[in-house]
């Protein structure tokens, strides 16, 4: 006797079980579930991959996300400890790794989260040898060198979050100062994410009109108007979220996302990311890039 199913659907053709954009996340802590809920209700991926060393919460998380497939278009997530679940990946993005505690620096995480990498980086490559790797643990841009050269993967597809975030939370302030919308505010923070990033005040503007020509002294220790604060905050700020709830996690989520629609996409858009430079000036980790055909383009 045939099934309910069988009765409803006939395939009149053999279904194609590969996915045409994978997404994995690599940890299902705050930060990857994040990542994944801000990219599922973005419809970045029509399959969505878990993996997790914490059996446990990597299933009760999956079985909360697949609860919810009513409300986004993503057809197929999975999960699991074992990377063959990972198979076939697009775009892999790595969260896992030791939590920033409270009065620690990003760069205190070095070590601890280098072994971890060891660990995850081969299982990745071994599944989805043409994958791109967007690395988000921290330190991230240390990390993004080591997960490189773990994975001998070509450096142009393997990139880390870098100061993309950052440059959000720059503009963000900015806005805040001017009661402005951030998406009218321009503005970039570049180098190494965190403590010793770098504002570009000169190329601050809304509505393309540069802040410091109306202000010479905008950013600087002479500047009544105190700018200079405002990146202070945007360092400071990762710090402040994580003694108050004890971690970061939904703007990195919602930065990631914008990462990973660029990447996929193709969008051309230009963001300040972890990337190896070479042949270029002194003021290399200074450079933005953007995504096109796959690859990294400089912009001087």
């Amino acid at each position: 006797m045939s099934t309910v199913k069988e009765q409803l659907i006939q395939n009149l053709i053999e279904e194609d079980k590969t996915s045409r954009c994978k997404i994995t996340v690599v940890g299902v802590g705050n930060v990857g579930m994040a990542c994944a809920i801000s990219i599922l209700l973005k419809d970045l991926a029509d399959e969505l991959a878990l993996i997790d060393a914490d059996a446990d919460k990597l299933k009760g998380e999956t079985m909360d996300l697949l609860h919810g497939s009513l409300f986004f278009n993503t057809s197929k997530i999975v999960s699991g400890k074992d990377y063959s679940v990972t198979a076939n990946s697009n775009l892999v993005i790595v969260t896992a790794g030791a939590r920033q505690k409270v009065g620690e620096s990003r760069l205190d995480l070095v070590q601890r989260n280098v072994v971890i990498m060891k660990s995850i980086i081969p299982g990745i490559v071994q599944n989805s040898p043409d994958c791109k790797i967007l690395v988000v643990s921290n330190p991230v841009d240390i990390l993004t060198y080591v997960v490189w050269k773990i994975s001998g993967l070509p450096p142009t597809r393997v990139i880390g979050s870098g100061c993309n975030l950052d440059s959000a939370r720059f503009r963000y302030l900015i806005g805040e100062k001017l009661s402005v919308h951030p998406a009218s505010c321009h503005g970039w923070v570049l180098g190494e994410h965190g403590d010793s990033s770098v504002p570009l005040w000169s190329g601050v503007n809304v509505a393309g009109i540069p802040l410091k020509s109306l202000n010479p002294a905008l950013g600087t220790d002479s500047d009544k108007e105190g700018w200079k604060q405002i990146h202070k905050q945007v360092v400071e700020s990762a710090y402040e979220i994580v003694r108050l709830k004890g971690y970061t996690s939904w703007a990195i989520g919602l930065s990631v996302m914008d990462l990973a629609g660029s990447m996929l996409k193709n969008l051309r858009r230009v963001h300040p990311v972890s990337t190896l430079v070479k042949a270029c000036w002194s003021s290399a980790g200074l450079l933005l890039w953007d995504f096109a055909s796959g690859g990294l383009r400089s912009y001087l």
